[in-house]
């Protein structure tokens, strides 16, 4: 660093400051013990969608001396090939959820065991925020298995109203919950915020720094060691607030919320001993190399705690009841 100080003729730079990026950087070339990520996304043929989030991982990893390794995984291909033919409805959704893989999509049975082996072989769950209908099943699907597991989750964004939709399908029984994103519902878990327009789509979002209220006694309120924070926001679809007492009355939690209450900003399970958080804001936009954002953190020393499983295609077969000759679900349960 003193190098390309003295080259570039900068000379403003505190002295400790330059220890610290020295530091970093012997963190970053010495770092052995490894922590793999899985990262749940539909844009993950070009990371750079997705910068902001790698390198809040890194800051936090780095800062724990830990080598960060990122398996992405393309949500598309955790979701099982088409039922074909007159009522072969799948029993995992119905009309109102988000559908499977039409039968004209193309169906790769190997991409789809690498994608749940890929999953399952990581030490923690990360789901960024995203758009549109495409690849939320398997959204869907990798929240149902990183709750029922008990293996770290951090949704962000579309992340977490993808986790409010599992718990609302899985623990509620509601088949149908959805976000009106997705199309119409009996069961619309997930709203377009109400003063929106979905007429007008430029300038309609809720952006910029918001103050959400964290309450006392929860893993957000441990992580961020404070009862209020300021995030940024970019969001147009929210927790409809009228499910929200169902919901936390079967354990899923929302300890942050708007100054008004009426938002809900944080997501998080009643189990103490599950490292499980949704964040409606983006956390990743407030992270720097020096100082790792709170949620990262605790989301990545919650995930080197968990052994790394090594999983075969034998494996995934088995857990997803695949045939192994056409890569389609088997009727053995149906």
């Amino acid at each position: 660093p003193e190098l390309v100080l003295e080259i570039l003729k900068i000379n403003k730079m505190a002295a400790e400051s330059i220890s610290k990026w020295t530091a970093m950087v012997q963190r970053e070339d010495n770092a052995k013990k490894e922590v793999s990520i899985a990262i749940v996304g539909k844009y993950t043929g070009l990371s750079d969608s997705y910068l902001s989030v790698i390198k809040a991982l890194k800051h936090a990893a780095n800062s724990l001396k830990l080598k960060l390794v990122i398996k992405w995984v393309e949500s598309t291909n955790l979701e099982p090939a088409p039922k074909t033919g007159a009522g072969s409805e799948s029993p995992q959704v119905s009309p109102f959820s988000t559908p499977f893989r039409t039968a004209v999509d193309i169906f790769e049975p190997k991409e789809y065991q690498k994608a749940w082996r890929d999953l399952k072989s990581c030490q923690g769950i990360l789901i960024p925020g995203g758009f549109g209908i495409r690849g939320v099943l398997g959204k869907v699907l990798a929240v149902e298995y990183a709750r029922s597991n008990k293996i770290p989750f951090f949704g962000i964004c579309l992340g977490m109203q993808v986790a409010v939709i599992e718990f609302a399908r899985n623990v509620l029984g509601l088949e149908d919950a959805n976000s009106t994103e997705f199309g119409d519902t009996k069961n619309p878990v997930v709203i377009f915020m109400p003063e929106g327009s979905k007429v007008r789509f430029g300038g309609t979002m809720r952006l910029g720094s918001r103050r959400t209220n964290i309450e006392k006694d929860s893993l957000g309120h441990r992580l961020y060691q404070s009862s209020h924070v300021n995030e940024r926001h970019r969001h147009r679809y929210e927790v409809n607030p009228d499910y929200v007492p169902k919901l936390e009355a079967k354990g899923l939690r929302f300890t942050g919320k708007s100054v008004d209450g009426k938002r809900m900003e944080i997501t998080e399970l009643k189990d103490d001993n599950h490292f499980f958080i949704g964040v409606q804001y983006h956390p990743e936009f407030k992270s720097r190399p020096m100082y790792p954002h709170p949620i990262f953190m605790g989301f990545i020393k919650a995930s080197v705690k968990r052994k790394p499983v090594l999983v075969s295609n034998a494996k995934v077969l088995a857990a997803l009841e695949l045939d192994t000759d056409s890569g389609r679900e088997t009727d053995e349960k149906n």
